[in-house]
């Protein structure tokens, strides 16, 4: 867990044995300030443990400081609130953050070591379509083969919650839509919970069972995605959640492109 000023309380979350009603993230009142600039204000949120929610916002809504301040990431920042969160935490980025003097199933294994975790790391490159590839060099790797080696990284360490920033935002749309089925399957056969930012409207209605959009600082709009999976972005079932979100993100259906789809988060 990051350390936080002096205002933040920050705990662990209570574990399923003793509490199985109890979320695995909990925020009440969490804030965060920039240069004098509140990106973060008084967010009240729980995340269930083993549910698949995703996170849209425009740029510099907070997606990112959000993220980063469950994952323990925002050290030295000006902040106050509660927030309590499992140990076992993973963040996959945007770019794969692979290091390319070590090989494939080395930087799978960072910060783990024993024969027990090497097995893990093989198992977990087989579960992303990488069985053989571990004496690879990153840089021989595809933009899509370098974001499942990452996803192999997040599962080797056995999550409880998987925090994902844009991890597809890179990739081209072919390989987004093959990383998305992945992404959908490992959760499915390992239910961490997962919390996904995403600039993409269909992205998190594919994906996600549960939205939300981030808007000046705080949760503008908690929805329900209540469709079976897998799901696909021309079904025209999902056009009802579809209006809604781009409703509540201020874009309308003739201005989706650059409004509803930012290139870039600022990470804030």
């Amino acid at each position: 867990m990051a350390t936080h000023t002096e205002q933040l309380t920050s705990r662990p979350a209570p574990s399923a044995t003793t509490a199985p009603a109890a979320p695995a993230v909990r925020l009440r009142g969490l804030t965060r300030s920039f240069d004098g600039r509140t990106v973060l204000d008084h967010v009240d949120l729980d995340l269930p443990a083993g549910q698949l929610t995703a996170l849209l916002g425009h740029s510099g809504s907070g997606k990112s400081t959000l993220l980063r301040a469950i994952a323990g990431l925002d050290h030295e920042v000006v902040g106050s609130g509660e927030l309590s969160a499992p140990d076992r935490v993973s963040v996959v980025f945007q770019d794969s953050r692979l290091l390319p003097w070590r090989r494939v199933l080395d930087n799978v294994l960072l910060g783990t070591d024993g024969k027990e975790a090497a097995e893990r790391g093989r198992a977990a490159l087989a579960e992303v379509g990488l069985a053989g590839r571990e004496r690879a060099w990153p840089n021989e790797l595809s933009g899509g083969e370098a974001q499942r080696a990452a996803l192999a990284r997040s599962l080797v360490r056995e999550p409880e919650l998987l925090l994902a920033d844009e991890p597809f935002g890179a990739l081209d749309a072919l390989t987004r839509i093959k990383m998305h089925g992945l992404l959908r399957e490992l959760w499915e056969r390992h239910r961490p919970s997962v919390l996904l930012v995403t600039h993409d409207v269909d992205e998190a209605i594919v994906l996600a069972d549960r939205v939300l959009v981030l808007d000046q600082g705080r949760i503008g709009l908690d929805l329900t995605i209540d469709r079976a999976h897998p799901r696909s972005y021309r079904d025209p079932l999902l056009g009802e959640y579809r209006e809604r979100l781009l409703a509540a993100l201020g874009v309308t259906e003739d201005h989706t492109g650059s409004e509803a789809h930012p290139d870039q988060e600022d990470h804030q």
